[in-house]
């Protein structure tokens, strides 16, 4: 009489496995899992990025006004600069020029329209470190409405960018390698140092965060000589946006697994770094991602760095306060579910 194990499946010993059950346990799954994210990851950068910069339109452009500007000429201009920019224009008006400076340097504002001769001439001074393409947005309108409105236009920046950086991108190019690298950091210590308990892992995340952040500032700074950094504070944003990104993707491993990259990715690349106003200034941003990106780590960085760089002595807290409370939120949600971290000994 033949044994047991040599009937077929199902007919005196264990029922036979159901469809979806050998689905799950085919290795062909997560492979194909993984295809449908990726591609659908594809299109979702790719989109994500031509909707907040192929096409920068201005929403919402605070600038100063001083000088005569009840004069009937000067209204007459800043009306036209209202119509030209779809009624983009916010215009805040200060008694004196060195208030409207202060304004600039506070980065209140992006510029100051100077009215003189009674409305005949005005002067319009830029900040490109302001805002690069905000300050080209209106360098090329303002002369048109001049003509129009008869009205002697003459253009100064008197916040010009450095000379290594004429598009105001490095800033933008320093920060997304800190948030980039920061999380794949903590990825690679995912994979290679599972061993690391707790606080361990919060430990090296650290230690390559300031590590990485010289390395980014001295090839930039030093090497490169794109951009001259107020090194130390510079270095210290770069370490903190590197451990903010790190600490993200270690809180979302611990919360969800084998899956954290996804929304680590879409919070810092297809969310945080079209929002943060580094490539294209929060001014002609959509106005949804112009509000949520000062809140991301990306955004923080970027506005961080960029007061550093081009108004020292105009440091905002926000910045450092939105970078410290993700890592610090993230640090807390790490240790106290790191049982369900697929790390630690």
């Amino acid at each position: 009489m033949p044994e047991l194990s040599d009937t077929p499946d199902g007919a005196h010993g264990a029922p036979p496995r159901g469809h979806w059950e050998r689905i799950s346990q085919s290795p062909f799954l997560p492979a194909t899992v993984l295809t449908l994210i990726v591609s659908a990851a594809a299109g979702l950068f790719a989109w994500s990025y031509t909707y907040a910069m192929a096409d920068p339109t201005p929403r919402s452009i605070p600038m100063a006004v001083a000088g005569r500007y009840e004069q009937q000429r000067g209204r007459t201009f800043l009306d036209g600069m209202e119509a030209a920019l779809n009624a983009s224009v916010k215009v805040r008006t200060y008694a004196t020029m060195a208030e409207a400076r202060t304004a600039v340097e506070e980065q209140e504002v992006f510029g100051i329209f100077d009215v003189r001769d009674d409305g005949r001439a005005v002067e319009l001074q830029l900040s490109s470190a302001s805002g690069a393409s905000v300050a080209q947005v209106l360098a090329e309108a303002a002369p048109r409405v001049g003509r129009k409105t008869g009205v002697a236009v003459t253009l100064r920046d008197v916040n010009p960018l450095q000379e290594g950086d004429p598009r105001g991108l490095a800033v933008f190019y320093i920060s997304l390698a800190a948030v980039i690298i920061g999380f794949v950091g903590a990825i690679q210590l995912s994979v290679h140092a599972r061993a690391l308990n707790p606080l361990e892992r919060i430990a090296f995340t650290a230690a390559y965060a300031l590590l990485g952040g010289l390395a980014i500032a001295t090839a930039v700074d030093w090497l490169l000589g794109a951009l001259e950094l107020p090194f130390p504070q510079s270095w210290l944003v770069l370490a903190l946006t590197m451990f903010a990104s790190g600490m993200v993707f270690t809180m979302f491993n611990t919360l969800i697994g084998r899956w954290a990259m996804l929304p680590t990715w879409g919070l810092m690349v297809l969310l945080g770094n079209p929002s943060s106003g580094g490539a294209v200034s929060w001014a002609l941003l959509p106005s949804p991602l112009a509000t949520i990106g000062r809140w991301l780590p990306p955004g923080a960085s970027v506005n961080a760095q960029h007061t550093a760089v081009y108004f020292p002595g105009h440091q905002h807290a926000l910045p450092y306060l939105v970078l410290a409370g993700w890592a610090l939120l993230s640090c807390a949600v790490f240790l106290n579910w790191s049982h369900r971290h697929p790390g630690g000994r």
